[in-house]
């Protein structure tokens, strides 16, 4: 039966690179021979002279220790997942460091904790940052600073005049640039001995394991549910330790997900929201200086993971309240019947994320209208009620001309103040909670109602550019 094993970044040199092995075996003693046959460089380096593991060396299969089953004779199934996990998370081999690192790291190299070893630990260590947004540009600023050898960045977006608020790696002769080339070059002159490499792609089922592979710890700078299920799944898979956070208006929240030693992300969350319950820092806002603070706990966790000190966040929450300037810690357990960590994980590849989330939902066509015809339609002077949806301190900001205000929240007990016989067309920040509310409408008699897809944002840029810079 066909078994993988997942190499670490800290082994990796010895078997030419490669971030997997797949082999025919039984139990986890056939599977390590067959790994050390292929590459004899190996067998001293994670076995003694008994044949017994090292007591730096742990390896788990599909995230439980073996030590809790059968140890080497534990028993695997087809499509078995093994994960080496040395004690401590560095990359490729250490090398000396210079003299324009040592002067660069000298409040590091004073350090007991860190020291010499310490920083070329960092040295030789990747870390991929995915999300270049309000997480990921402090984390990573900080990263290439503390001397972390190798730093992926994968973002598939453009820089926004509405991100520099809070992702302080930019300027206004930014906008509409690449975010992970932009990166790059404001990394580089941070530190000019690290390497940053770039992904301008969207992360998908596709494309996730090859890239995540790579790298000794992924922080997870996400701000959407479908790639934050797909950064922990494919992490979970490739053996890989994921350091987690999200914010929102003024809250943030952090955790370390480590395979083999503590819960996932699904252990935390086994199911996303329904699409348009959880407003997104688009729809919502964000505190500008939050992004900061938890980015930067980020960088924290992921360097004490590569130099192997203190207690990382591993099945702990952190939340912090910036309003009330205070941080809470919340325990989170492993969950045995979790789907991709536990006892008996059911998914053992990649899925569908948008599909998971509720995103690939049918929408009807008579549900949504573009921005370009309701413009038209304005222009033709057809008889249209437009109906804004958000609450009042989003339409303060800025608002379609001539649109009816009334909060989704209210609109149940408020239908009275809409003409059924009057085609209504609702609006919001990006378009969900528009679709809410022109189901209700239909449910209640508009049968008409049409959501503006894409919402303000979408108007702001196809329709009426002069606010385009809300």
């Amino acid at each position: 039966m066909k078994v993988r094993i997942s190499i670490p970044g800290t082994i990796r040199q010895r078997v030419g690179g490669k971030g997997e092995f797949v082999t025919d075996a039984g139990t986890v003693k056939e599977a390590m021979s067959a790994l050390v046959s292929q590459y004899p460089d190996l067998r001293d380096y994670l076995f003694s002279g008994e044949e017994r593991l090292r007591n730096f060396i742990n390896m788990y299969v599909n995230g439980d220790d073996i030590r809790t089953m059968g140890g080497l004779d534990t028993k695997l199934k087809d499509g078995d997942t093994i994960i080496i996990v040395p004690s401590v998370a560095g990359g490729g081999p250490e090398s000396e460091l210079t003299l324009n690192e040592i002067m660069r790291y000298d409040r590091h190299l004073i350090m007991p904790e860190v020291g010499v070893n310490g920083q070329k630990k960092l040295k030789a260590a990747s870390v991929l940052v995915v999300g270049v947004g309000g997480l990921g540009t402090p984390a990573a600023t900080y990263l290439a600073a503390a001397g972390v050898g190798r730093i992926g960045l994968v973002d598939f977006d453009r820089i926004e005049f509405s991100n520099l608020h809070r992702q302080v790696l930019y300027s206004e002769e930014d906008v509409g640039k690449s975010k992970v080339e932009v990166a790059r070059t404001r990394l580089m002159a941070v530190n000019p001995n690290v390497v940053i490499e770039t992904y301008p792609v969207r992360l998908d089922s596709s494309n996730a394991l090859d890239i995540i592979r790579n790298y000794d710890v992924i922080l997870d700078g996400t701000d959407n549910f479908p790639t934050r299920y797909l950064v922990n799944d494919a992490s979970v898979l490739v053996g890989k330790p994921v350091v987690h956070s999200s914010i929102y208006r003024f809250e943030g929240q952090a955790s370390v997900f480590m395979p083999g030693r503590g819960p996932c992300y699904r252990c935390l969350y086994p199911e996303p929201p329904p699409p348009g319950l959880v407003p997104s820092c688009a729809e919502g806002g964000v505190f500008g200086v939050l992004p900061s603070v938890m980015g930067s706990i980020q960088a924290v966790e992921s360097l004490k993971l590569i130099l192997g000190v203190g207690e990382p966040l591993i099945g702990r929450l952190l939340i912090f309240d910036a309003l009330e300037m205070q941080f809470r810690e919340l325990k989170v357990k492993k969950d045995p019947s979790c789907p991709i960590c536990g006892s008996n994980p059911s998914i053992k590849a990649l899925i569908d994320y948008e599909e998971f989330c509720g995103l690939n939902r049918n929408i009807n066509s008579d549900e949504e209208i573009e921005s370009d015809l309701l413009q038209s339609w304005l222009k033709e002077g057809k008889r249209v009620e437009i109906l804004d949806v958000r609450e009042p301190y989003e339409n303060q900001i800025w608002q379609i001309p001539g649109a009816k205000h009334i909060p989704l929240s209210q609109l149940r007990n408020r239908l009275n103040e809409l003409d059924p016989n009057v085609p209504v067309v609702a609006y919001c920040q990006v378009g969900s909670r528009s679709l809410a509310a022109v189901r209700l409408l239909k449910e209640k008699g508009f049968g008409t109602a049409k959501s503006l897809r894409g919402g303000i944002d979408a108007w702001a840029v196809k329709a009426d550019q002069s606010v385009r810079g809300h």
